[in-house]
């Protein structure tokens, strides 16, 4: 692959994140109304996340690939995935229950650098100082627009932090397993493996009587819809960062996930009547400038491999 098309293949991975980033925080508005006005566990919730993420790709996987569906080249590592994934979904569904939606974003968001510096570390990827520097910039529009208070940095802050490690080491995976098996059967596996994940904590946790893990069929024709949707949000937008992840490392991608601060301002205002004030829109400004920032670095460095003669860049030159 020649280095314009390397480059090519990152703005691709780009856009494809960006749009998963917009998508992906309904799950998390959907569970916090399960939560607060249906009096489901989010434990509960958790489960039917992967169960319905299953019930949506599992179909198209055979009709696909028939008999030959779940042969997985790496099906371990792929179950590892959905376990990583359920754990740290059931972290943050449990804090969004008890802390509002955008503080629990705004601890979360530690995570793009515990995924920036693990593939520096472990996958070699080329971080560069403006990329650093935008990461940090779109940490600090983040905090704009979240305001957290201290009154959350209690035992209950460590649950979005315990979740960012884990979601990294997921995403992580996503790169490191490469591309043995297709983005289609890397979700439906993963999606076995969270919610047997899953069935075992609900098990064990309802024994123990905890309030969090309570089991319970959907009380309402809209609560059955809502966690269809959750399901198929789960599947199919996860399909398409495992897809971004194959275009573009992990470090350029890392910072798009503030993205995310954009839908859930959005529906944090449509569902639960919180309207962002002056200062969170200067955030979302800041957050959506540095992921344009990236962006813009990388179409630079496209048009100047294009017309530079061979040898010039590098393929992973800073950015």
């Amino acid at each position: 692959m020649s280095e314009h098309s390397v480059h090519q293949n990152s703005l691709q991975g780009m856009a494809i994140m960006s749009g998963a980033m917009l998508i992906l925080p309904t799950m998390d508005a959907i569970a916090k109304y399960m939560a607060t006005f249906e009096a489901m566990s989010p434990g509960q919730v958790t489960f039917y996340r992967f169960f319905f993420q299953i019930a949506c790709t599992l179909p198209i996987l055979f009709a696909l690939f028939g008999a030959k569906a779940l042969s997985a080249k790496r099906p371990w590592m792929n179950l590892l995935r959905g376990v990583l994934h359920g754990a740290a979904s059931l972290l943050f569904f449990v804090a969004v229950k008890y802390m509002p939606l955008a503080d629990v974003f705004a601890i979360y968001f530690v995570e793009p650098f515990m995924l920036t510096a693990m593939s520096a570390l472990f996958l070699g990827d080329k971080v560069g100082w403006r990329r650093w520097m935008a990461i940090v910039v779109g940490f600090g529009g983040a905090m704009i627009v979240i305001q957290p208070s201290y009154e959350i940095f209690g035992l209950k802050a460590l649950l979005p932090v315990a979740c960012a490690f884990l979601f990294s080491l997921y995403l992580f995976l996503n790169r490191a397993i490469g591309e043995a098996d297709s983005p289609l059967t890397m979700q439906t596996m993963a999606g076995i493996g969270g919610t047997a994940f899953m069935a075992a904590v609900l098990i064990i946790g309802s024994g123990s009587g905890s309030a969090d893990f309570a089991i319970s069929l959907p009380s309402s024709v809209l609560g059955l819809i809502l966690l269809l949707i959750l399901g198929s949000i789960s599947g199919y937008a996860h399909m398409l960062v495992v897809r971004a992840f194959r275009l573009a490392p992990l470090s350029l991608l890392a910072p798009f996930q503030y993205f995310e601060i954009i839908s859930a301002t959005v529906l944090g205002y449509a569902l639960f009547n919180d309207f962002p004030s002056f200062s969170k829109w200067i955030g979302i400004f800041i957050i959506v400038a540095s992921g344009l920032f990236i962006i813009w670095r990388e179409r630079l460095q496209a048009r100047s491999l294009k017309s530079s003669p061979p040898g010039k860049y590098g393929v992973n030159s800073p950015s």
